[in-house]
């Protein structure tokens, strides 16, 4: 089955589950990312093993949808001597509709090893600008992620200027740090975000002084815990400016949690490309829908529309 649109606005849902999985195909969405038993970026989900992962490719692919690896953290030279080739290639072979890349080092050896197999430069490959995107390009990317701290004019550019397929977040939670750039969880307690294990050190509650002075009011603590992306007022913006995939966050989040943000945003990218602005309007249930869902203390459109001001602070979802 052919979904509406699919060839013109991918809506990409989180599977950290093959039962997340399951539950954002019903619910629409036209491919899904999802981590093996290696090497991915959330080593705390319910990824799958080797032989359920290949039962995961063929089922997507029965349901004429796609399914992505995630490969996109930091490899030691011995993994990618001695394991990444043999844990890749029955992926591979079963027909894998690409992989997801951060670390240069292998995306290198994707391409080599695995020619014609698609390649996404990660969000965590901290991919700024056209410079970057091109770099990318390159090196064999065939879709790039930007960095989740661009405006949709920058990213206009980098649709327009590489010829790139053009992911982008779109809902779900936010870095405090550049994707990819983040070292606080490494630092604290040893466990490396760059290698899918990072321990959220940024949602925990700070006390911050200065010059001996307590200047965290109550209430206030959570100094370093973004509120969560939503990305419903920009996404004819986006459409717009030459964006491919809707990415959603949320692998570690439940199948409720897929199915129910795939839905929304399946609805509003069908009802953009049949009416256009003209018929575009977001509507307050689906935002008290998508909190339901999940909610850090209310939306943002982050850095969409201006770097200078506070994110969620524009008309659409509150800040507060």
């Amino acid at each position: 089955m052919r979904l509406k649109h699919a060839d013109r606005v991918e809506v990409l849902a989180p599977a950290g589950s093959t039962a997340s999985m399951r539950a954002a195909l019903n619910a629409g969405a036209d491919a899904v990312y999802m981590g093996g038993s290696r090497f991915g970026a959330r080593a705390y989900a319910e990824n799958p093993d080797e032989t359920e992962f290949l039962k995961a490719i063929d089922e997507v692919h029965l349901r004429g949808r796609r399914l992505y690896l995630t490969l996109n953290t930091l490899l030691k030279d011995r993994e990618m001597e001695r394991e990444l080739y043999a844990y890749v290639r029955p992926m591979y072979e079963q027909g894998l509709d690409g992989v997801i890349v951060q670390d240069l080092g292998v995306l290198s050896f994707l391409r080599e090893a695995f020619p014609g197999m698609p390649l996404h430069a990660s969000t965590q490959m901290t991919v700024t600008g056209v410079p970057g995107a091109q770099m990318a390009a390159s090196l064999g990317v065939s879709r790039v992620v930007p960095a989740r701290e661009l405006t949709i004019p920058e990213v206009r550019e980098i649709a327009a200027k590489t010829g790139l397929e053009v992911e982008v977040f779109i809902h779900g939670a936010l870095c405090y740090c550049y994707s990819g750039q983040c070292f606080l969880s490494s630092f604290i307690g040893g466990r490396s975000g760059n290698r899918g294990r990072c321990a959220g050190p940024c949602r925990l509650p700070y006390e911050v002084r200065r010059d001996g002075t307590r200047v965290t009011r109550p209430g206030e603590e959570y100094v370093l815990s973004l509120k969560d992306l939503c990305g419903l007022y920009a996404l004819p913006d986006l459409l717009d400016a030459g964006v491919y995939s809707l990415k959603i966050e949320g692998r570690m989040k439940s199948p409720v949690y897929a199915a129910g943000v795939a839905s929304v945003y399946r609805e509003y990218a069908d009802r953009y490309l049949e009416e256009g602005r003209g018929g575009y309007r977001v509507e307050e249930k689906d935002i008290r829908f998508l909190k339901e869902l999940f909610d850090r203390g209310g939306f943002t459109d982050y850095w969409f529309y201006d770097r200078g001001r506070n994110p969620g602070k524009r008309g659409g979802p509150e800040a507060d």
